[in-house]
């Protein structure tokens, strides 16, 4: 169901199960988790400078496949805590920027994955929402976080409550998502800036990508957040690539980026 291919400081995954819309049970987890070790290697190794993850077909990825799930008996807590919590937390801790492009059903499972990437551009006619209440079951994957965060109790609770779908441009109006693309240039659009990422400098652009994650996670003040800059930019200033960017400024150059 995965598919992964690496090439110019980029490693592109694909979810590539679309006669199910890229739903994914407890093996395609395995296997979408497996593939981010793959490709984590090829980054500590200094081959990937970026990543960029897409799903095949018309939707992104519709959620949990529950295609043979007895509710009466499901394992529940096994495939969220013990496999999919995991591999969002290995997501978002990719040690390089990560780009996701998001068509169709980005539903349950597949907004999580969408949570746990540093930049979504997504399709103006993308679908998000909370479309569980009709299974019995309730969002997951982050999705009351993201969308209390961003809408607000009111409206987070309106779209549980009614289960309607919200659209790909209506989500990043809100401030979900980075951008809302027409559907058939979607993924030439991310494609692209993900290989511009691979030519950056690596280093800053993961320092800049642990400030956010601090910021959110422990509702840092101004202050706060100005000393951890400080500390960020003192590391940086001995890395390579900043001896290159300020050289390459006062030479009036393209700066050359190695990622070190």
């Amino acid at each position: 169901m995965m598919e992964v291919s690496i090439a110019d400081g980029v490693a592109e995954i694909v979810l590539n199960a679309p006669h199910k819309l890229n739903a994914l049970n407890e093996d395609g987890l395995r296997e979408l988790s497996a593939v981010y070790d793959e490709a984590g290697a090829a980054a500590a190794a200094g081959s990937v400078r970026a990543l960029f993850l897409r799903g095949e077909g018309r939707a992104f990825c519709a959620g949990r496949d529950i295609a043979g799930v007895d509710g009466a008996n499901d394992d529940a807590r096994g495939y969220l805590e013990g496999l999919l919590t995991p591999l969002l937390q290995k997501m978002a801790a990719f040690p390089a920027p990560t780009f996701a492009a998001a068509q169709g059903a980005c539903l349950g499972v597949g907004l999580g994955l969408l949570i746990a990437t540093d930049v979504v551009y997504v399709a103006e006619n993308a679908k998000f929402g909370s479309p569980f209440g009709n299974l019995g079951a309730t969002l997951d994957s982050g999705g009351h976080w993201l969308f209390t965060e961003m809408l607000g109790t009111h409206r987070t609770l309106d779209l549980v409550y009614s289960s309607e779908l919200m659209s790909g441009a209506d989500a990043v109006a809100a401030g979900l998502f980075s951008r809302a693309l027409p559907a058939e240039g979607l993924l030439d659009f991310t494609r692209a800036a993900a290989a511009k990422a691979a030519t950056g400098p690596t280093q800053a652009f993961l320092a800049s990508k642990t400030l956010v994650a601090a910021i959110r996670r422990d509702r840092l003040g101004l202050w706060d957040a100005v000393a951890l800059e400080n500390e960020a930019q003192v590391a940086l200033s001995a890395t390579a690539d900043y001896a290159e960017g300020f050289a390459a400024f006062t030479a009036k150059r393209k700066p050359g980026f190695t990622g070190k």
